[in-house]
């Protein structure tokens, strides 16, 4: 398990699981997952947030589906970092995703995607009640765009190079 043949004479390589980013919303989740090479998130949609057996549900035929291994939440903290009553019940309902998926789950400062997200849709002629539909996937592509952005840099200060 773990490996997976590329077709090469006994050649195998690492499966790579797939990150997936989720923006928590009262009625809606957005949903984003990275590129193969973890270097673009992409849009998947939005569930339903409730009832929450369904979206735990949900989210664990995703991650099957796409063969995820780390789910990146957006994490709500105020403007001064601070966490708040959102940020707990964030904190809460990432351990549910995580004990109802069985993939590593991580919280992630959202602050200001919100803002990045209704900016692209803008900026790409999404308006009105259309941009309202998509500003959840938007926010979770917003999140996962951030998160491995972020994870890019380290690895480059790792190595003692140049970043993105």
């Amino acid at each position: 398990m773990g490996q997976e043949s590329s077709g090469n004479a006994g050649a195998k390589r690492t499966a790579r699981k797939a990150v997936c980013a989720l923006d928590l919303g009262a009625a809606r989740v957005g949903v984003a997952i990275a590129d193969e090479l973890g270097m673009m998130a992409h849009p998947r949609g939005a569930l339903a947030a409730k009832p929450r057996p369904a979206l735990l549900a949900a989210l664990k035929e995703l991650v099957d589906e796409e063969k995820v291994g780390r789910i990146i939440v957006g994490f709500p903290l105020d403007m001064r970092g601070t966490e708040g009553e959102a940020a707990r019940r964030a904190r809460e309902m990432a351990q549910a995703i995580a004990d109802a998926t069985g993939c590593a789950v991580e919280l992630f400062d959202e602050r200001l995607t919100t803002v990045q997200a209704q900016r692209a849709l803008t900026d790409s002629g999404v308006k009105g009640k259309k941009a309202r539909a998509r500003i959840d996937e938007a926010s979770a592509v917003a999140i996962l765009q951030a998160w491995l952005d972020a994870r890019a840099e380290r690895r480059a200060a790792r190595r003692g190079g140049p970043t993105r």
